[in-house]
């Protein structure tokens, strides 16, 4: 029968054309990442390698700095599936030149050159800018839970600690007893085997978190009776008792460090508890490009907005106009950072009952009431007709922002460490940025 199918030949040659400048369509994200990577300063990656020529060769900065934007744009973060894409995937031949990365390489360049890295969200910022993406008008603020490369399961109290240290000191007697008996007392018979010197590896591990609760709990004692020290001259220069019962030193309590990832915490979000990092991500509110980003161990919000001022101050140059923020950074302290420049709309009770307030309390009318607390006045403000409409732009921006982030499945951390979790989420954000610049340059083409 003559069957009427495609001409299948594997034998054929020039199936793929022997250009890889036609491997690609001309709109392919592969190709925006490797234009944009052309027109960075990417220089300071260069001032780890030898500039006289001896030595092995290296793989060219330049061209592990397109892998891996494109690789965390697609949402691959994992270094043994960069490599594995760099064999499969012709995007990854287009941008890596056809060579073929081992993961190692790919996870040294990535530790080695953490700082380089992270200064490449300022660098893709300002190419947002200069398309008018981030025009620094209103913004809103907020964080999120990333979970690290670590269990809860793997927390341990202090008690905990001293008891392990403790089995481990009288294991350990046993056995040089064992030995000594065995081989003589100033023999050692063989090598260490394996198992002995993971204990002792596991054993230093337990030392050095012990010291670190010790450490933690001492701050905690310390900054408590700094706050007693100051409620007392503060009752003594007014002469007034301060109203509220007088906190009293509490007995040290124990702390929990994670073994697999010491720096990291226990952080709640919506879905239950988990082990990780609070990313902060401050958002254009009228294109979601991300103004300023920052990582902290902190578990809540409230002690960030300061330091996020700052940051957004030295990654952009300027403040923003206005600033929306949940409730989760409500203090007085905070409210008082406004500035005649830069106005705070900070909501002053939980996100459902601030919806609800919105909805169902009418506008404020008549003059302010005198005496009012910066609570009452920053309700009062959230509560005008404009106060409402602007407040609403918080939800529909940062939050939508971490659930694109997260739909490409860069929820959770790989680097362990504060240092590897602020080169990930920064990552996270300049690649969100690249995405809305290189989806804005589409939207032009397609209009003209």
């Amino acid at each position: 029968m003559a069957y009427n199918f495609r001409e299948y030949n594997q034998g054929q040659m020039y199936l793929i054309p022997p250009s890889m400048a036609e491997w690609l369509p001309e709109k392919h994200l592969a190709r925006f990442v490797d234009e944009t990577v052309e027109g960075l300063d990417v220089s300071n990656f260069y001032e780890s390698y030898r500039s006289d020529g001896w030595g092995n060769t290296a793989y060219h900065p330049k061209m592990l700095v397109k892998i891996m934007l494109y690789s965390y744009c697609i949402g691959v973060s994992s270094s043994r599936k960069i490599s594995q894409q760099c064999e499969d995937q012709i995007s990854y031949r287009y941008l890596s030149g056809n060579q073929l990365p081992d993961f190692r390489t790919i996870n040294r360049f990535r530790r080695k050159h953490r700082i380089e890295l992270k200064g490449l969200f300022v660098k893709i910022l300002v190419l947002c800018r200069e398309a008018g993406l981030a025009k620094m008008g209103t913004v809103s603020l907020d964080g999120t839970k990333l979970k690290a490369n670590a269990a809860l399961e793997a927390n341990r109290e202090l008690a905990s600690i001293n008891r392990e240290i403790d089995r481990m000191m009288k294991e350990a007697d046993a056995n040089d007893k064992k030995e000594d008996k065995k081989f003589g007392k100033d023999l050692r018979g063989d090598e260490l085997p394996e198992v002995l010197q993971t204990r002792k590896g596991r054993f230093e591990q337990l030392q050095k978190a012990k010291k670190k609760l010790e450490e933690q709990d001492a701050e905690r004692i310390q900054k408590h009776e700094e706050k007693l020290t100051e409620r007392q001259a503060e009752e003594t220069t007014s002469g007034l008792k301060k109203r509220g019962r007088k906190p009293k030193s509490p007995p040290p309590q124990e702390g929990k460090i994670n073994m697999t990832d010491p720096e990291s915490r226990i952080m709640k979000s919506r879905s239950g508890f988990v082990q990780g990092y609070n990313g902060q991500a401050m958002v254009d509110c009228a294109s979601q490009i991300i103004v300023a980003q920052a990582l902290t161990q902190d578990c809540n919000d409230k002690k960030q907005l300061e330091p996020m001022l700052a940051i957004a101050t030295s990654q952009n140059g300027i403040l923003p106009s206005k600033i929306l923020v949940d409730a989760g950074y409500w203090s007085e302290a905070n409210a008082k950072l406004e500035t005649p420049q830069t106005e705070l709309l900070i909501a002053v009770s939980k996100d459902w009952k601030q919806r609800k307030a919105l909805q169902e309390l009418p506008s404020p009318r008549g003059r302010i009431p005198k005496n009012s607390s910066l609570s009452q006045l920053m309700e009062r403000k959230l509560l005008t007709k404009r106060g409402r409409s602007l407040y609403r732009l918080r939800a529909q921006t940062v939050e939508p922002v971490f659930g694109q982030i997260k739909g490409r499945g860069l929820g959770n951390l790989r680097l362990r460490g504060t240092d590897g979790a602020e080169l990930e989420w920064s990552l996270y954000c300049a690649t969100h940025n690249l995405l809305k610049l290189w989806r804005n340059m589409l939207k032009m083409t397609h209009r003209n």
